[in-house]
């Protein structure tokens, strides 16, 4: 394997772990948890896995025995910066807990589990893998694990293995999964425990006891350091607005933390735009006049982001989405058979009246976006919505409207830009490298003290890492309802943008002055060697949700 001199040196970095994960430890029991929501309907769900205690991990002396124990692991969905340390950290755990213990990887995702496709993780494999970025070391895939087919066809490769523990890796639908899983295989006697880890860089993925998804660290400095760049260029040449989309499907972190590190002119904010009940119309309004004003100073430049599922976030598009889902869960098998050149106008035609004239509204390609192209979970795919490109677009029309009218008289270049897939695998910063290394090693001890349907836990993450504190909590305890293609399914409550959360206000409290100044932060690149306080940094998202519990 052809590697690079920064690979070479980052081979040799030991993750830092909580002080609880070093030797022997005791597993502590807080109080019986509940759902998110929806709590009679999850528990009927969930009978074997539901009102179990969150747990954390402290230090004692000696050692803590343990059995031989096969374990397998999958990462499941879009790639996230530190998945492979998981895997160190848990390979290195289920060794020091037992030398004999073997971990089995299922390549390219869940697929993998019910193909029976795997390989067998060595010390060799591992130490080439350490701290680099990507998921090449068994490959990830969007297979969805949810029916008793795969249930039981899995179960098939983990007997024969002998694999008494699994370990997914994924976000809130692959954790989703992953619960559901656990509580099969439990109904069943299998003798499989079930973990997850939390991964997403879209950061969506939290609660009380999951502080933050791994990779989010990573991908949102690598997105700050581009939009850096792009800013100093902005402001040597003067000439360009920039509109950067940035990945974040369902909830804008991604967008806000970028926000927060490089203070640009606009930032949209996809849960404030439903509170407040805005148009695209009103969006676009706004970016207007942050245009106007800054030109009617000679300042005819700028850089707006805009978070990747703005559009979803709008209540006359949401209305839309909600719309089309219902009809075409129930029409598929007709909607099918209607030619391609057609199906926008059948469509219109089985929509509600106020949904089919937003509809019709809309340009071609994004209507055809949100009716034809979805997910394997049955999603609209905002990344293929060239949602930057719509609202500068937009933007252009209104100034020269407001040009005709005498209220503006300033020039308007647009570049566009979307950062998603360039943060997904990069090489993760310290923070990821260590929390990553430690929810891995938090996932070989839950094994070991025989939990199944736990999520991986550390917390404490804006303390020095021997700080950390390690545990897990049930995943049921994360669930709700949704509507899913027609039907309410138990789901990971998604975690979005908390309007009145310290991270948001922050941004309020700055956005006036960053509007009409150029107060660009240029953050430069992920830093690994030197002092702690620039190489160790959380986000400052973390830090400010911190600063507010204190």
């Amino acid at each position: 394997m052809n590697i690079s001199a920064l690979q070479q040196a980052r081979a040799s970095y030991q993750p830092k772990l909580p002080h609880a994960l070093k030797g022997a430890l005791k597993v502590v029991e807080g109080a019986p948890t509940e759902s998110a929501a929806d709590q009679a309907e999850i528990k009927k769900l969930f009978p074997n896995t539901y009102g179990l205690p969150s747990i954390h991990f402290e230090p004692i002396e000696g050692t803590w025995p343990s059995a031989t124990v096969n374990c397998g692991v999958i990462l499941s969905g879009g790639q996230a910066p530190g998945g492979h340390n998981v895997i160190a950290g848990l390979f290195d755990g289920l060794k020091k807990l037992n030398p004999q213990n073997r971990l089995y990887g299922f390549l390219l995702g869940p697929g993998g589990l019910v193909d029976h496709k795997y390989i067998e993780i060595t010390r060799d494999m591992v130490d080439e893998y350490r701290n680099t970025g990507g998921f090449d070391i068994i490959g990830s895939g969007r297979t969805k694990l949810e029916t008793k087919e795969q249930f039981d066809k899995g179960l098939e490769i983990l007997k024969k293995l002998d694999i008494k523990a699994l370990v997914i890796i994924g976000g809130d639908d692959s954790n989703t999964n992953a619960c559901v899983l656990a509580e099969y295989y439990q109904s069943i006697n299998a003798g499989v425990q079930v973990i997850g880890c939390p991964k997403t860089i879209d950061g969506d993925l939290k609660n009380s006891e999951i502080e933050t998804s791994f990779g989010f660290d990573t991908a949102t400095k690598v997105y700050s350091e581009v939009i850096g760049n792009i800013e100093r260029d902005c402001n040597s040449a003067k000439k360009y607005w920039h509109f950067i989309k940035l990945m974040g499907r369902s909830a804008s972190h991604v967008t806000l933390e970028c926000a927060l590190q490089t203070q640009p002119n606009v930032t949209l904010i996809g849960e404030e735009v439903e509170a407040k009940n805005q148009t695209l119309d009103d969006i676009v309004t706004y970016v207007a006049s942050v245009v106007a004003e800054r030109a009617s100073r000679g300042l005819n430049y700028g850089t707006v982001l805009v978070p990747e599922g703005l559009i979803e976030f709008i209540p006359a598009v949401k209305r839309l989405i909600a719309n089309l889902n219902d009809m075409l869960a129930v029409k598929k098998d007709e909607f099918e058979m209607i030619q391609r050149s057609k199906r926008l106008t059948y469509i219109a035609i089985n929509l509600k009246p106020e949904n089919a004239a937003l509809f019709l509204s809309l340009p071609d390609e994004v209507a055809s976006q949100l009716a034809l192209d979805r997910d394997p979970h049955g999603n609209v795919q905002v990344s293929l919505i060239e949602t930057e490109q719509l609202i500068a677009d937009m933007v252009a029309v209104k100034l020269a409207e407001w040009k005709k009218e005498g209220k503006y008289d300033g020039k308007f270049a647009i570049q566009h830009h979307f950062f998603g897939y360039e943060g997904r695998c990069a090489a993760p910063s310290n923070f990821d490298a260590d929390y990553c290394y430690s929810l891995g090693s938090t996932a070989s001890m839950l094994i070991a003290a025989g939990k199944t349907g736990y999520m991986a836990s550390v917390k404490n993450t804006t303390a020095p890492a021997d700080e950390w504190i390690a545990g897990g909590i049930p995943i049921t305890m994360m669930l709700n309802l949704e509507k899913r293609s027609g039907k309410m399914k138990p789901v990971i409550k998604k975690a979005l943008v908390e309007l009145n959360g310290a991270p948001f206000k922050e941004f309020e409290k700055h956005r006036k002055e960053w509007e009409k100044e150029t107060a660009f932060i240029y953050p430069g690149p992920i830093q690994y060697f030197g002092p702690s306080e620039i190489c160790d940094r959380s986000t400052k998202t973390l830090q400010l949700e911190h600063q507010k519990k204190k």
